[in-house]
């Protein structure tokens, strides 16, 4: 489980819910309304409900749970497992390498391997993975483009909930006394619709985007890595090849063991 995340979620909004507490707890069933959240949140998913086929909004809905989940992704030790390749092709061949992939977990990667140990020209291996890492990408922002479209559908529903709030209120202004406490109802709806953009959306969007970007770099490692062993490259070479892809710290901790072989 992302601890961030998780952490991040449950504290924004505890903050809000001491802030509105801490002076007068029973203060919290001022801020309850059921006709407001209907209007909010009903017209705010409903609407992007409208934009997308029912498949995509499930989908969309099921997403925030990978926000939760630790994106299994080790850059490093994927760098360490091609060099490991490298060095079998280049003592043994290409062909070794097929015995190699049966202890692969990474079904992309394998598939990469088999292409190249069945002799596939590179250009079509580069552009069958390709191909593949373009529509895993595309899967994935139609699950980010979901929580950005609801992020954007929440304020816009709070503000129209305000609006048929402040209409109700002004048709009834005989009751001087009612106007403040209509008031504040009328307000609420703009208040659920921001904590549904800045509280879910928003950090939602931005964790599925880190993830898919995380995720296409050690794709595009693999595939440059793979790419490099059919091409025959000395193993040190694709080392430091693979190496600029990661950042100074995660250079350090890949393995200096990593070519065996300078020629």
């Amino acid at each position: 489980m992302d601890i961030a995340s998780l952490v991040g979620l449950v504290v924004c909004i505890g903050l809000v819910l001491f802030a509105i507490m801490a002076e007068d707890p029973s203060a919290i069933i001022h801020f309850l309304d059921f006709q407001s959240v209907l209007i909010t949140l009903g017209g705010a998913f409903m609407s992007v409900m409208a934009g997308c086929t029912m498949q995509d909004f499930i989908g969309g809905l099921k997403s925030f749970t990978l926000v939760l989940k630790m994106p299994q992704l080790n850059t490093t030790g994927t760098i360490q497992k091609v060099i490991e390749f490298s060095n079998i092709a280049r003592k043994e061949g290409l062909l070794a390498l097929e015995e190699a992939a049966g202890t692969l977990d990474d079904p992309f990667m394998k598939k990469g391997v088999l292409l190249i140990v069945d002799g596939t020209d590179p250009e079509l291996v580069r552009a069958i993975m390709e191909t593949e890492l373009v529509s895993t990408e595309d899967r994935h922002k139609k699950n980010i483009t979901f929580w950005e479209n609801l992020g954007g559908m929440g304020p816009a529903w709070g503000m129209i909930g305000t609006l048929v709030g402040l209409v109700n209120m002004l048709q009834n202004m005989s009751d001087a006394a009612a106007i403040g406490p209509a008031m504040a109802v009328a307000l609420i709806t703009t208040l659920y619709g921001s904590l549904l953009a800045n509280w879910i959306c928003t950090p939602v969007a931005t964790k599925l985007k880190t993830n898919n970007t995380n995720e296409m770099t050690l794709k595009q490692i693999m595939i440059e890595g793979l790419l490099s062993i059919q091409a025959g490259e000395n193993p040190r070479v694709i080392e430091e090849k693979l190496k600029s892809f990661l950042s100074p710290k995660e250079r350090a901790a890949t393995s200096p063991e990593g070519g065996e072989e300078n020629g």
